[in-house]
């Protein structure tokens, strides 16, 4: 089995942050639940113990049972794990007018100490604990500490167990990119063997093995995620791979004939079903947001399911599931909190009776870009920005019609090609055009107007969880807003959307 680090999860919001920071030492680590049984440890080289919201001292605080692992393979508490295992075996960890919050520096630490190997003086750490451990337990060691809290970090005597009271993942640990590696490339002797190489290679053959001659179908929408693993199925099982991409009627400009024709380039058995008239004739009159989304994924459902039935012998669904799909589905009690449940595509009913296979299951969204670039994908595929699955059904405010839809395709083909022209596409984690419920005056010429009013939406994020309003160029925003208006009949008025995640949302609806 391959080497592997676990990091059990105790709801910390940094969690995935724990595991990102791994991988991209090019080391596989998988996040569990914290109450998850790890009898066998084949294969584990060391465990992380996450922080958490709760307290140690709830009555209904998380409890792991560490009895195989503790003493056994290198163990880390971040946090909350830290003051878990001070507190049973015997430690005082309660709150107190020493707890932190933010920045903090490490006044003292035991620079021979493996773990804080190449760190420098009062180097910059991030607290985030009201808990703090007063006491550490007999054969305990103390080798941290800040100018307000002793125990930042201690030792088990005679294992490799250790914790630390802060969080070495985020930025604002200026050096906890160091702490990490000490404790996983040194502690643990991990080989830094988890590369885009490596990992298409097993995927490859595991798919080969699990699939052999049978036939799958996938829904590929385009983007990233299905795109890249339509591209690792046709590597291992050809044409026994049936991609069908569907259009909705709510994809940008042009797009459904350019993503075929793009997505046929790279050698895939995929079948277009142009659909949009189905799909505007549902969602007429339906101006809730979920109503569409109902719509839409019923919709959907129906014309996957009818598609599908053209290609006989079909056994197996693929999806583009990713990693945080994978985390958010099985949190348990709190860890991660779960923000949605496991996705697939529109949520086909049972009386499909396909097994699935999802060969991304276990990569973060960085890491299905390195990998698709190592299958050699283009890169405008790879560094498309996110888009939503009801597409512009959900930048519609209020009910749809073909001439909304035509208003806003061409409304968010400006916005998106001047951001392409202006090389300023890269620097935005997503954007689009939103179309308003609201009418405005305008003067045009010498005639007064009454005429739709838009939002242009930009933000630059990591993952999507948080997001920021990008700050684009005043020059750009001004250029854009009147070709917006000078071309696209029926809008009179621009607006730039300035707010940032949270509390808004990316997307308005």
């Amino acid at each position: 089995m391959k080497e592997r680090i676990i990091i059990l999860d105790f709801g910390s919001q940094y969690t995935q942050l724990i595991a990102r920071r791994i991988r991209e030492l090019n080391v596989f680590c998988e996040i569990y639940p914290y109450n998850s049984d790890l009898q066998n440890l084949e294969g584990i080289k060391g465990v992380i113990l996450s922080g958490s919201p709760f307290s140690v001292n709830d009555a209904n605080a998380p409890f792991p049972h560490l009895e195989n692992i503790k003493g056994k393979v290198p163990l880390l508490g971040v946090c909350y794990g830290a003051q878990f295992l001070a507190q049973q075996a015997g430690g005082k960890v309660m709150q107190s007018n020493t707890r932190e919050y933010g920045r903090a520096n490490l006044s003292s630490f035991n620079a021979a100490h493996p773990l804080f190997k190449g760190l420098t003086d009062n180097t910059q750490v991030w607290m985030s604990h009201g808990d703090t451990i007063l006491e550490v337990p007999d054969g305990f060691s103390i080798t941290a500490s800040t100018e307000t809290v002793n125990v930042a970090g201690f030792v088990i005597d005679n294992e490799a167990s250790y914790g630390i009271q802060f969080h070495p993942e985020v930025f604002h640990t200026t050096e906890g990119a160091t702490i990490i590696s000490n404790f996983i490339l040194d502690i643990c002797g991990c080989a830094q063997s988890w590369t885009p190489a490596s990992f298409i290679e097993t995927t490859i053959l595991d798919l080969k093995t699990l699939l052999k001659d049978d036939k799958v179908i996938l829904g590929i929408s385009g983007g990233v995620d299905s795109s890249v693993a339509a591209v690792l199925l046709s590597r291992a099982i050809g044409d026994n791979l049936h991609c069908i991409f569907v259009n909705n009627g709510l994809l940008r400009k042009n797009e459904y004939s350019q993503v075929l024709d793009s997505l046929t380039q790279l050698g895939l058995n995929i079948k277009g079903v142009d659909a949009s008239d189905l799909f505007l004739a549902n969602l007429k009159g339906i101006s809730d947001p979920e109503g569409k989304r109902k719509a839409i994924g019923k919709t959907f459902i129906d014309v996957f399911d009818q598609a599908s039935h053209t290609i006989e012998g079909v056994l197996w669904l693929a999806q583009g599931t990713i990693y945080p799909d994978v985390i958010e589905s099985q949190s348990v009690n709190g860890p991660s909190a779960t923000i949605k449940s496991h996705h697939n595509v529109g949520g086909l009913p049972d009386y499909m009776k396909l097994k699935i296979v999802e060969p991304l299951k276990t990569l973060f969204k960085d890491e299905v870009r390195r990998v698709g670039t190592a299958l050699g994908l283009p890169h405008d595929l790879l560094s498309r920005h996110p888009f939503p699955g009801p597409g512009l059904a959900i930048r519609i405010l209020g009910d749809i019609t073909p001439e909304k839809v035509e208003i806003l395709q061409e409304v968010d083909a400006i916005f998106i090609n001047g951001l392409h022209t202006s090389n300023l596409y890269k620097d935005v984690w997503q954007a689009g055009a939103i179309l308003l419920p609201v009418q405005s005056v305008g003067v045009m010429g010498d005639e007064r107007t009454y005429e739709n009013v838009v939002a242009l939406r930009a933000v630059s994020s990591t993952d999507g969880m948080t997001a920021d309003w990008s700050h684009l160029p005043y020059e750009f925003l001004a250029k854009v807003s009147n070709e917006i208006i000078n071309q696209v009949k029926g809008v009179n008025r621009v607006v730039y959307d300035i707010s940032s995640k949270p509390p808004a949302t990316i997307e308005w609806e």
